[in-house]
């Protein structure tokens, strides 16, 4: 991992606000698949909650960000415009239960993406009830900006906090998955994301 991106990855795990969520209730189990959302509804996850999208506008960036869902695909671009001493983002929040609810998440191994990126920075990160301080778990998604789809999978124990102690995610706990654009200077930004679940 360069330097530059180390650095975006202390501070940008704060700026997550994906709690802030909402709606009824949807069982992993029962046979379910574990698809988090494949974009199927322009409203709505796959499990029934309302999408988040929020940038660094709350915290005095300028960061501009566009999203589109056209046949079961969303499409984010945009611009960003850093708030002076931080690094600029823009997340979309998908939750998993009602906010501050766990929800159980650990009969999988890790959060599994169909993503194309044509440009930007980007990290998963996987949200528990247990994080208070908004240091949650991360990783890096790391694949070619070539515009094509690819399969990315990232193991849960992969995922490290930026800042905090070093402790185990608990996937009992999790609330909510965001992805992540991202960077320290100004820049673009520009992705799709065909469906994003568990594995």
């Amino acid at each position: 991992m360069n330097n530059r991106k180390a650095s975006a990855l202390m501070f940008i795990q704060p700026l997550l606000l994906s709690t802030l969520l909402a709606s009824a209730s949807i069982s992993f189990g029962s046979g379910m698949a574990p698809v988090v959302d494949d974009f199927s509804n322009a409203q709505q996850t796959s499990l029934g909650f309302p999408r988040y999208f929020v940038n660094d506008t709350m915290a005095g960036g300028n960061t501009k960000t566009e999203q589109e869902i056209v046949k079961g695909v969303i499409s984010t671009k945009g611009e960003i415009i850093p708030p002076r001493g931080q690094p600029g983002w823009a997340s979309i929040a998908l939750p998993l239960e009602a906010q501050g609810t766990p929800k159980d998440s650990s009969a999988f191994e890790g959060v599994r993406l169909l993503i194309k990126v044509n440009s930007g920075n980007l990290s998963v990160s996987a949200n528990s009830t247990e994080i208070t301080n908004f240091d949650y778990h991360v990783a890096l998604i790391v694949v070619a900006a070539d515009g094509k789809f690819h399969e990315v999978k990232i193991p849960f124990g992969s995922m490290k906090r930026s800042w905090s102690e070093q402790t185990p995610l608990n996937t009992k706990t999790l609330n909510s998955i965001s992805i992540t654009a991202y960077d320290m200077a100004k820049g673009s930004f520009d992705f799709a994301v065909d469906e994003v679940s568990f594995y």
